[in-house]
């Protein structure tokens, strides 16, 4: 906004946007005026929508209230069932093991992380996680959470009843686009915003896991500070000259789960136009797996070993002829720097 807020505004939540006078108004009936606004509403935790998600201990995960309630259920409880195997959801699982419970992971694709990992990498994380000590059961979905006020089992699609004293959510994110939709703001499955984050209304304009470009919406961290960046100099922008623009890039993903590092950009599996090309050390148990068009590199995938993973992501960014130096791609820049 154009005005700041007054510090003792903090926690007063804004409720409805007044697109005609420009103005938001706050929960406690504050009215502030603005030039310029900017969403930044961020996302939740997907609702399932299963019967019994209104149950004591269905928790999701998504912010740090989340966790709080997370560690003091783990003080008084022993099992724990999490639904999804994303990065939040092993993140969680792996959380609550270290804290003494036992934890079952659920998740409805054949492997885990399978927007970042191809299935051979996935299976690769399900062996290690296992040998930690959780359990994992993929291409299983839960049916209903059971309980009368508390929740203590989960319906699996197999009739499998699995009794637990918590269930955490981590199957996605739904956009915060509330707001907007209310303010009669242009939305899909989020807050559709153009090239240069502006909404339908040309003095809104949104950003983060709120917003979509096009068809696309986001979770992760890195496209909120690319946007964030392109809108500041969108605001800051004179009157003359190009507008800066937004424009999705490919965006490796970095993680590191019960210390396990892992990386993945671009595509992780081949269609009719590529092939991939695997290299694995079973007793160092490090995997890395390329996806090739053209004699370019599409995707990189990595598990055991990330350290050469920037360069795999600028080769896919900046669409290099690999030919030269594919026999040794899986050894890094300094086999295949001099000739790239």
């Amino acid at each position: 906004m154009a005005t700041s807020m007054d510090a003792t505004m903090q926690g007063d939540a804004v409720v409805q946007i007044d697109r005609r006078n420009q103005q938001v108004v706050t929960a406690s009936g504050h009215h502030e005026t603005y030039d310029r606004l900017v969403l930044a509403t961020g996302s939740r935790s997907a609702s399932l929508g299963l019967p019994g998600e209104d149950l004591e201990g269905v928790v999701g995960f998504r912010d740090l209230q989340d966790t709080r309630k997370l560690i003091d259920i783990s003080r008084h409880n022993r099992r724990a069932v999490v639904i999804g195997g994303g990065f939040l959801g092993l993140e969680a699982a792996e959380g609550l093991r270290r804290r003494g419970m036992s934890v079952t992971v659920l998740h409805r694709s054949p492997h885990l992380l399978n927007r970042q990992l191809d299935e051979t990498g996935g299976h690769l994380l399900e062996d290690a996680l296992t040998e930690r000590g959780l359990v994992i059961r993929t291409g299983t979905s839960p049916l209903a959470l059971l309980g009368k006020h508390r929740v203590r089992a989960v319906q699996l699609d197999d009739e499998t009843l699995l009794s637990t004293d918590l269930v955490v959510v981590a199957a996605g994110i739904t956009p915060n686009a509330e707001l907007a939709r209310t303010a009669s703001l242009t939305c899909d499955r989020a807050i559709r915003v153009n090239a240069q984050l502006q909404t339908s209304d040309p003095d809104i304009y949104a950003l983060g896991e709120c917003c979509q470009v096009n068809e696309q919406t986001f979770g992760l961290v890195d496209p909120g500070y690319q946007q964030a960046d392109v809108l500041a100099r969108v605001l800051n922008h004179a009157s003359n000259g190009e507008l800066p623009a937004y424009v999705p890039v490919v965006a490796p993903t970095r993680l590191k789960i019960s210390g396990i590092p892992i990386f993945s950009c671009g595509e992780t599996e081949t269609d009719g136009t590529t092939e991939a090309l695997v290299w694995q050390d079973h007793e160092a148990k490090r995997y890395c797996r390329f996806v090739i068009r053209d004699g370019r590199l599409a995707g990189a995938v990595l598990f055991g070993e990330t350290r050469e993973g920037p360069w795999y992501a600028q080769r896919i960014q900046q669409a290099d002829d690999i030919s030269a130096f594919r026999s040794s791609l899986a050894f890094g820049q300094a086999f295949c720097g001099a000739r790239a």
